[in-house]
């Protein structure tokens, strides 16, 4: 079902620990018929567990460029996708920003929480035979839970990033993330910066299920999924947490 994507002209490689790996740029339409924009790291067979990666706000599927391939790395297929509400990250544009706002297409938060619906769909259809892992960044860190409360066929764990209370200014409670966090019952792990561990405690200890992990940093840290970017010292603790998560639950 290869010939049914529409993968961009270029083939790029990516060096990781003096190993070359690939990815493809694909598009596919979101819910509303704007094209989204991913980049797929596809470097095992299509039934080992599959994680589909969002960004944060003012971001792109750039955000991932250093960490995809480490997930590869550790026995993972991964999505990075392009939602509408993000601008560029690592010197990667936005496409699905850019053609949702051609379209005149709202851009908010709660708008890409289609986009992260068809993105969890065409994994399913197209990419996946195994287990799908939702893991989000910022403001994606708080919809994939939504996502997962409300997915029919069950997603195999969450990993947020620095999810919080960020849709208040858009007319939902100030309760909205930890209602729908309240209805997932998969393995969850969370983690955040430092000056963001007591609001994110309380959203943790809202999860029902007790196969969650919350990875408190002792160092400052960093908001969202750039944690666990190189170039930062610290991220090899935030690595640490993450690879024992991931191999306890999937």
């Amino acid at each position: 079902m290869r010939n049914l994507w529409r993968i961009s002209a270029c083939l790029v490689l990516w060096l990781v620990a003096g190993k070359a790996l690939a990815y493809e740029t694909i598009s596919f339409k979101s819910k509303d018929g704007v094209e989204m924009t991913a980049d797929l790291y596809m470097t095992h067979p299509d039934t080992v567990p599959f994680i589909v990666l969002f960004h944060q706000a003012g971001s792109s599927r750039g955000e991932y460029l250093d960490i995809a391939p480490q997930l590869n790395q550790l026995g993972f297929n991964c999505l990075a996708v392009d939602l509408r509400s993000g601008k560029e990250s690592n010197g990667v544009a936005n496409k699905t920003n850019e053609r949702a706002r051609g379209a005149m297409k709202e851009t908010s938060y709660l708008d890409a929480l289609q986009d992260m619906e068809a993105a969890l769909a065409h994994v399913r259809a197209y990419l996946a035979q195994g287990p799908v892992v939702l893991w989000g960044s910022s403001y994606s860190a708080s919809l994939v839970f939504q996502l997962a409360a409300t997915d029919s066929l069950g997603v195999a764990g969450v990993l947020a990033f620095s999810p919080g209370e960020y849709f208040t200014s858009l007319g939902k409670t100030s309760s909205y993330v930890q209602d729908w966090m309240e209805k997932v019952e998969v393995p969850v792990f969370i983690t955040c910066a430092r000056n963001e561990i007591v609001a994110t405690q309380v959203l943790f200890d809202s999860i029902p299920t007790t196969d969650k992990t919350f990875y408190a940093p002792q160092t400052m840290g960093n908001h969202g999924a750039k944690a666990l970017w190189r170039s930062f010292p610290d991220s090899r603790e935030y690595w640490r947490a993450v690879k024992v998560f991931l191999q306890q639950w999937l």
